[in-house]
């Protein structure tokens, strides 16, 4: 799902997008200058693999997902709570935004559960 960046204003753009078994829903809203905050749910499960043992595992996820993204380059000197994504299309691809949440989740360190007891 494509979204343009300047068709977004004060009133929140609803969005939900079904990729696999995991569920990305929230919404995009005007925040400044060239700046769209999104705001959103990650919800579902991932396969990925054991970092111990790299045995295959179903991952819970259910996480709040919170940046701006940018029309443009951003180069502001203030500085935000907050991560910046910047397009540089004038569009918001939602379904990369939500592969991209997904690869940053599986390339952290995560233990089965036969793992995860072995440490006790």
């Amino acid at each position: 799902m494509k979204v343009i960046l300047r068709k977004i204003n004060k009133t929140p753009l609803d969005f939900v997008i079904k990729s696999d078994e995991i569920t990305f829903k929230g919404y995009l809203q005007y925040h400044s200058g060239k700046l769209i905050l999104l705001k959103a749910d990650l919800m579902g499960q991932i396969d990925t693999q054991c970092s111990k043992c790299g045995e295959d595992m179903k991952l819970l996820v259910d996480e709040k997902v919170e940046f701006f993204i940018s029309d443009g380059l951003y180069n502001d000197e203030s500085t935000l709570d907050i991560d910046v994504v910047e397009s540089f299309n004038s569009l918001a691809d939602l379904d990369e935004l939500l592969n991209s949440e997904v690869e940053l989740i599986r390339s952290d360190y995560h233990s089965c559960k036969d793992c995860k007891s072995s440490q006790d």
